[in-house]
């Protein structure tokens, strides 16, 4: 099929709806159907003041690109057809343009744009510095939505289940271990703890996992090692050169006693 003029791409077309299939690259998992109502009734009230894109396929029907909960919204008003701009874009560009309409329109999930933003980086194939600057987003700020991604699926179900934010799933990153982050996850999400909050809760478990386990010899113990130090003294002093070697574990003490059989000879 031949590729139309850029002036012929703008034109808007009535599609039917039952020809329309999904985006393979949206980036959205979640849809919140009362916003979705909401739309609906806007679009009954006022008509759809913005059309959907789309790109036609080999098999006659059309693939979306931008537009995932209008074209929700319309199904649900029981409308048959919808306007629709069509272009034909290779994959990488519908990805691309479906991606950036999620980023740019609509209220991703923290892992949705994170997973988001990893997508466009790897059609792009670029660094995140380079992508940060097609973005308009500052590097540090793109390296930091990325690096929810190293939450466990499990731990991000946690923060969505919960309504918890990027700022909750960031602070437990500070945690070392993947158990950890789990265990402050749920203890966040059933108390219900604000951002300060969760953050004063990591402060205490890396405040507890760095202190040093005291050792704490008990009194019987302590005379014994006692002992065997004046038993040291004594042979010294006696004139027997003997040696005794001392070293403290955590979970026990070492003594290394060396008595010569013979007194040496002057």
């Amino acid at each position: 099929m031949a590729k139309e003029k850029p002036a012929e791409q703008t034109k808007v077309w009535l599609l039917p709806i039952e020809k329309i299939t999904p985006s393979p690259f949206q980036a959205r998992t979640v849809f919140d159907e009362g916003e979705i109502k909401k739309l609906a009734v806007s679009i009954l009230q006022n008509g759809l003041l913005q059309p959907i894109s789309v790109r036609p396929t080999v098999d006659g029907r059309y693939q979306l690109i931008a537009g995932e909960r209008r074209l929700r919204a319309c199904k649900l008003t029981g409308m048959e057809t919808i306007p629709a701009i069509i272009y034909h874009f290779e994959d990488e560009k519908t990805a691309a343009l479906s991606l950036l309409e999620n980023l740019q329109r609509e209220q991703l999930g923290p892992f949705e744009q994170a997973r988001a933003l990893r997508d466009l980086l790897n059609l792009w194939n670029c660094t995140q510095e380079a992508g940060a600057r097609r973005l308009g987003i500052a590097q540090p700020t793109l390296a930091n939505k990325l690096r929810l991604l190293t939450l466990t699926q499990e731990q991000q179900d946690i923060c969505t289940e919960a309504n918890l934010t990027e700022r909750h799933a960031r602070a437990v990153l500070r945690l070392p271990t993947s158990e950890l982050r789990t265990k402050a996850l749920r203890t966040a999400a059933e108390r219900g703890y604000n951002v300060q909050q969760t953050e004063a809760l990591v402060e205490r478990v890396l405040s507890h996992k760095s202190k040093p386990k005291r050792s704490v010899m008990v009194r019987d113990v302590r005379i014994f090692v006692n002992t065997i130090d004046r038993a040291v003294k004594m042979m010294t002093g006696s004139g027997i050169p003997a040696t005794a070697e001392k070293r403290e574990q955590a979970d026990y003490i070492e003594y290394v006693v060396r008595i010569p059989t013979h007194r040496p000879v002057n």
